[in-house]
């Protein structure tokens, strides 16, 4: 259960991520392929142009951050619904009501 949730989570911020900065990253294929000029944007001053390749790679920089988000997202809810780790507990390891082992030994001590 517990990866099932990491997974959502992880996946959830993957998508959140992308949405929200992911437009700003979009901008460098069309200038580089459209133009051949890349320009850097401010709020405060003139557009100032910078080389493509450093804009390129920024946004390969966030595109692989945003995979590696989702694909851990994604790998998480594999490793959850298949959830079959959690199971294999040796009976001696088991604590809690309903485990007849721990209580046979307790009322052997006594």
């Amino acid at each position: 259960m517990r990866f099932i949730l990491i997974g959502i989570g992880l996946t959830f911020a993957g998508f959140l991520v992308l949405g929200v900065m992911g437009s700003q990253y979009q901008a460098a294929t069309f200038e580089s392929d459209e133009f051949g000029t890349c320009y850097e944007y401010f709020e405060d001053k003139p557009p100032q142009e910078i080389n493509c390749s450093f804009k390129i790679m920024d946004q390969t920089v966030f595109f692989g951050l945003v995979i590696g988000l989702l694909g851990a997202g994604v790998i998480a809810l594999i490793k959850g619904v298949r959830g079959d780790w959690d199971r294999k507990v040796k009976p001696e390891d088991i604590v809690g009501p309903g485990n007849t082992e721990n209580e046979d030994s307790e009322r052997k001590q006594d």
